[in-house]
Formats: C-alpha cells, sequence, structure tokens
C-alpha cells in the first residue's frame, strides 16, 4: 500500500489537526490526487462540509467565517495569483496552505503580502503531486499526452511544459518517499534523456539539501523509459478484469462512467473501483475474465444467503440484529450490483465486437511468429462485417509493427484494404505509428526475436504451452525487470546521468513510462513484487493508456506533425494563385521539414504547400527568417 498510503498520510495530516467545520479547496489536479486515496465518507468524519475547486470559488462572494478553509493546492503561478485574490477578500475565518510541490521563495512573498488580514495560520508542502491509483501505480494524468512524440523543433513550450511536469511529478514522489535515486533513461528516446537530466539536475543541484535524506548502501533507481520502445502492449484487447474494465468501459481516477450505457439504475451511473474500499475487486482485479464470472456468480449466491436470513424476521431479536448489520447489508448489496453491472456489459461488448476471435489474432501476433498466417488471419477479420473499425485498425497496426520489414507487399494490401473497409481509416497513422514506434526506433527486444536468451525463453514458453490463449501477451516491461534483478540492464542501452552510478543491486526501483503505462503493466507489477526477488518495483506514467486513448494520441501528434513546417532562410519567393485550390511556390535553398521526424533537406528548387480552400490570402515571405506555415494540406518539393 505503499504508494495510497504516504498521500493518505498526507491527507490525513491536514485534516485532523485542524478542528471544526472546515471547506476543503482543491484544483484539477489535486482533486483527482485526493479522490483516488480518500472517499468523501471519510472526508465527513474529518468534520469537511464541503469540497470546492480554487477557480470557482475565488468567483463567489459569499462570507463564510464558520468554515477553516483548507487549500491543497499544486504551487502554479495561476493557483497563487487565485490565492492572492481570496486572501485579499477572505470568505473563511482561517487559511490552512498546503502544496503539492515545492514553493519558489517568490511565491511565498507573494502569499505573505497578500495575507493583509492575517487569516493564513500556515503554509506547509506536502508532497503528494501524482495519482496514486494502486499501491504500486500512479499516473500524472497529463490532457496533452501526445507531446512527447512531437520533435522539439516544432513546439517548445509545450514540450517544456510536459517535461516540466513529469519532473515535478517524480520530484514529489522521491521527497513523499524520502529517497534520492540514481536516474537511468532509454538511451535512443530524446525526450526520456531530457527528463532524466532536468530530474538529476534538480535533485542533485537546484535542490540538494532537500533531496539529502539519510543515505542507504545502495540508492534506489529510476528508469526513465520511453512508451515508443512498446507500443504494441497498449494496441491489445484485455482479458483481466481491470484492464478490461479500462479497455472497454475507461477508467478514469479509478472511476468508471456508466451513464452512456443506458441501462444503468440511477445508483450505478458512476461507480468507483477501489482496491482500498472494494475488498472483491481487490481479490480479483488481476484475475482473468472466466475465473471473474465464476467469482461474481459465487458473491451473488451467498448474498441472496444473507437476504433469505434477512427476510425471516421473527422476535424482537431478529429486528434488531437486522437493524445493526444493515449498513453492511447495505453495502454488499451495492457492491454485488455494482461487480454484476460490469461484467454484463463487459459480455455485452465482447459479444457485439467478436473480441474472443479479434483478441486471439491479437496474440498470435504479438507472440508467435508465422507471418503467412497472420496476414490471412488479418485479412480474414478485414473482411468480417462484425469487425469494428477501431479493431480492424488495431489489427493492422499490430500487423505492422511485427512484419514492416519482412512483408512490405502484404503490409501495402491490408493499408489498402483498410483504407476501403474502414469510413474511420485515418490516412498515413499506421505509418506514422511505424516512424515513431518501429524496430529502427526501439530499444528493447519486443518480440523477444532478437536475443538468443530470449528465443530461448519463447520456445520454452512454446513447448510448455500457456495458460490461457488470450493473456499469453507479456509487456517489455516484465524483460526489463527481469534484467534489473538479474543485474543485466545494459549501460550501453540505458546510461545514467551524470556521475551517480548504482554500487549494487537496487532494493527499491520507479519506472515512469514516458506516453503513459497500462494496467497490463501494472499488473506484471503488482505480481512481480509478490515474488521474493528482495526488489520492490513502483510502475508510473504521464496517463493510464488504453487502445482508445493511444490512437487518440498518435492522431494528435500526427495532425501536429503535417501541420507545422518550419522553413528557414526563405529567399527568392513569389507567391501564385490556382483556383479552387489555393497553393505557395517557394524557391529554396535550404529547407527544414518538420513532419513525424526532423528532415535536412537540401538542394531544393522548389517547394509547393496546398492549403484549405478557406485560405482567400497569400502572405508574401519574402525576407523572413523563421516561418511557420499551418493547416498545410500537401507538400511536394523538387
Amino acid at each position: 500500500m505503499v504508494l495510497i498510503s504516504v498521500v493518505r498520510d498526507y491527507i490525513n495530516k491536514m485534516l485532523q489537526d485542524i478542528s471544526g467545520m472546515k471547506v476543503f479547496i482543491l484544483d484539477s489536479q489535486t482533486v483527482s490526487v485526493v479522490s483516488v486515496a480518500y472517499s468523501q465518507s471519510e472526508l465527513l468524519q474529518k468534520e469537511v462540509f464541503l469540497v470546492e475547486l480554487v477557480d470557482t470559488i475565488s468567483m463567489s462572494r459569499e462570507s463564510m467565517y464558520h468554515l477553516k478553509a483548507v487549500c491543497f493546492l499544486r504551487p502554479t503561478s495561476e493557483n497563487i495569483q487565485l490565492l492572492r485574490r481570496q486572501l485579499a477578500n477572505s470568505r473563511f475565518g482561517e487559511y490552512h496552505l498546503f502544496f503539492s510541490n515545492i514553493l519558489k521563495e517568490t511565491q511565498i512573498h507573494i502569499l505573505a503580502d497578500s495575507d493583509e488580514q492575517d487569516v493564513v495560520q500556515q503554509v506547509v508542502e506536502f508532497y503528494g503531486d501524482f495519482m496514486a491509483i494502486d499501491p504500486y501505480h500512479f499516473t500524472l494524468n497529463m490532457a496533452s499526452n501526445h507531446i512527447y512524440m512531437i520533435p522539439a523543433v516544432v513546439d517548445p513550450p509545450s514540450l517544456q511544459h510536459f517535461c516540466d511536469r513529469v519532473v515535478d511529478g517524480l520530484a514529489a514522489l522521491f521527497l513523499a518517499l524520502k529517497q534520492r535515486p540514481v536516474i537511468r533513461y532509454q538511451r535512443t528516446s530524446d525526450v526520456a534523456k531530457r527528463i532524466a537530466q532536468e530530474t538529476s539536475k534538480l535533485m542533485y543541484q537546484q535542490e540538494s539539501g532537500l533531496f539529502d535524506f539519510r543515505r542507504t548502501e545502495v540508492s534506489p533507481l529510476l528508469l526513465v523509459i520511453d512508451r515508443r520502445d512498446d507500443p504494441l502492449t497498449p494496441l491489445l484487447n484485455q482479458w483481466t478484469y481491470q484492464a478490461m474494465v479500462h479497455e472497454l468501459l475507461g477508467i478514469q481516477d479509478n472511476k468508471v462512467d456508466l451513464k452512456s450505457i443506458g441501462k444503468s439504475s440511477k445508483d450505478h451511473q458512476e461507480v468507483v473501483l477501489s482496491s482500498e474500499q472494494d475488498s472483491f475487486y481487490k481479490a480479483n482485479m488481476y484475475n482473468n475474465f472466466g475465473e471473474i464470472g465464476m467469482n461474481i456468480k459465487k458473491l451473488v449466491d451467498d448474498f441472496q444467503q444473507i437476504a433469505k436470513s434477512n427476510q425471516n424476521i421473527q422476535t424482537i431479536e431478529d429486528m434488531a440484529k437486522f437493524v445493526d448489520n444493515y449498513p453492511e447489508y447495505r453495502k454488499m448489496h451495492g457492491n454485488v450490483s455494482k461487480h454484476v453491472t460490469l461484467v454484463t456489459e463487459l459480455s455485452k461488448i465482447v459479444e457485439e465486437r467478436k473480441l474472443m476471435f479479434v483478441s486471439q489474432t491479437e496474440q498470435e501476433l504479438a507472440c508467435n511468429g508465422g507471418q503467412m498466417a497472420a496476414f490471412e488471419a488479418v485479412t480474414s477479420l478485414l473482411n468480417n462485417e462484425s469487425t469494428s473499425d477501431i479493431d480492424r485498425m488495431r489489427l493492422v497496426m499490430l500487423y505492422a509493427l511485427r512484419y514492416e520489414k519482412e512483408s512490405p507487399v502484404q503490409l501495402m494490401q491490408l493499408f489498402n484494404k483498410l483504407a476501403s473497409c474502414s469510413a474511420k481509416y485515418k490516412k498515413g497513422l499506421i505509418q506514422f505509428l511505424l516512424k515513431q514506434a518501429g524496430v529502427d526506433k526501439r530499444t528493447g527486444d519486443l518480440y523477444g526475436n532478437r536475443d538468443l536468451l530470449n528465443i530461448a525463453r519463447n520456445m520454452a514458453r512454446g513447448l510448455k504451452g500457456v495458460e490461457n490463449v488470450y493473456t499469453q501477451h507479456q509487456p517489455l516491461v516484465v524483460q526489463t525487470m527481469e534484467s534489473i534483478i538479474k543485474g543485466r540492464l545494459r549501460d550501453v542501452d540505458y546510461p545514467f546521468v551524470g556521475n551517480h552510478f548504482q554500487q549494487g543491486r537496487p532494493q527499491e526501483v520507479i519506472i515512469f513510462i514516458v506516453g503513459g503505462t497500462t494496467y497490463e503493466e501494472s499488473r506484471s507489477v503488482a505480481l512481480q513484487n509478490s515474488t521474493t526477488s528482495g526488489i520492490r518495483f513502483i510502475l508510473g506514467g504521464s496517463v493510464v493508456l488504453n487502445s482508445r486513448r493511444f490512437l487518440k494520441d498518435l492522431e494528435e501528434a500526427q495532425l501536429v506533425s503535417i501541420s507545422f513546417f518550419v522553413v528557414k532562410h526563405v529567399s527568392d519567393c513569389r507567391t501564385i494563385f490556382r483556383f479552387p485550390h489555393f497553393c505557395c511556390v517557394f524557391t529554396i535553398p535550404t529547407l527544414y521539414i518538420t513532419s513525424g521526424e526532423f528532415i535536412f533537406c537540401r538542394g531544393i528548387n522548389r517547394l509547393t504547400l496546398n492549403f484549405p480552400r478557406e485560405i482567400s490570402s497569400a502572405v508574401l515571405l519574402d525576407g523572413m527568417e523563421d516561418v511557420l506555415l499551418h493547416s498545410v494540406y500537401s507538400l511536394q518539393y523538387g
């Protein structure tokens, strides 16, 4: 319970030491931090009678001096300004300010200057700048997660903001754990390297005193890796309970929104899935779908037995016993109803999308060889009318990732087939995935066919057989953990930052995946921690992915990459109008183009940029040093 316990301890300290009625003021990030660790009933027990967001409460002028304001906020400039306005016209009797990360000295001065009415009782840093969704799994819930795929030259401020948020989250995590790690990163990822270096600079230079904890014999390890090293895992259908719910229904802050189903009861429009609050979920979150069905049947049978005993009330003693047990009975009724609703909906989606057939082919593509058999299986599913558009897209992506070098002709046939049978097919998206995460870009042995040891391991698994054909895939992070346990994580692939090296095998390892984690990986970490390896692993990422979110991030990154072209040293420009389309033709001696990756071109005589029809005028670009062109439809050069 390491991560959840840390956050719960912080919230306990905030609330229990302040007596009387309280209002809990949060921001859009800390509301998620609190909601995954603390229930509403627990907040009520701490005399919290109102929970408000800082940006909305600042607009209200109603005075409530009988309440004490407990603020738990990220130390952003926006939040400081909102607090400044709040303190200038204080609405509450007292203000207790808690920040989820390191406050700047200038921010402290701003708050001090704003407290003219002396209502601020304390200003404290409580390092809860991450969402502890499971005991060994955290996320940063980053909205613009696609930014990690975009080259720095395209949008430097957005990439810097992305990296800053990750560094803040990692800093808070290690301050909460009271540790300073040795840091390694994936060599082939520029964004992982940048985050690792900036985190090291913060911990060992800028705030070295804050991170100067009692040293252990072997420092913990922070390993920063890139989602694009394993694009396979977030594309697969899932068959264990937690991962399956997220894949088919979606989990956000440990809540599942069922309003879109339509048949959900009023009590189950939004349900909570928390291993802290739900013993059945805790016991079954990593079980496969077949086991879940049997265990829910047992849960229903047990509840029916209790319900029958409650119907047989004949004496005053029976009535008193029923009243005493009613809260537990009501809680059990809600729990049974919740899980029956979820499993019923999962079963319905599995049947509608024929996921048993789709997933079997997915697992074959992920775990076994046989290019021709894979091509025939994918083609058959593309031709099947019951296969959904998203499943068609994922199948071709999985085939492309595995066989991009072996069968380019068949791959092109699948592209054409996908374009003809899928209305939602996004042109160029699969090619963009290969540019981002193809075999030439990856560090790890994703399919276990590069390293002799991995080939032997896969052969052994094949000879022994697999327990479940739908869950035979293992994410790449399993190999990474095994390499760390055995001391075989290669320095050339995962270099150290600076001169801080590992002196021995670490006892604690935090693996951070830039671009997001999956619940399949979270399960692998939890299962590894249940063994006696002597190393505790913690998994974190910028978001928690399912296949829809991964595809959405790809689409957004592709859109940005094809919409921005940076042209340097533009000279001898002339504009040509052609209708019905508008286009510009430039004579350019030197050209930089950003499209998926950074390309440097020389000797180009002419560049043609085709714009949308809506553009009615041209801007002469002659003499401009740096020009950013938006909304480009197509590009031709030569």
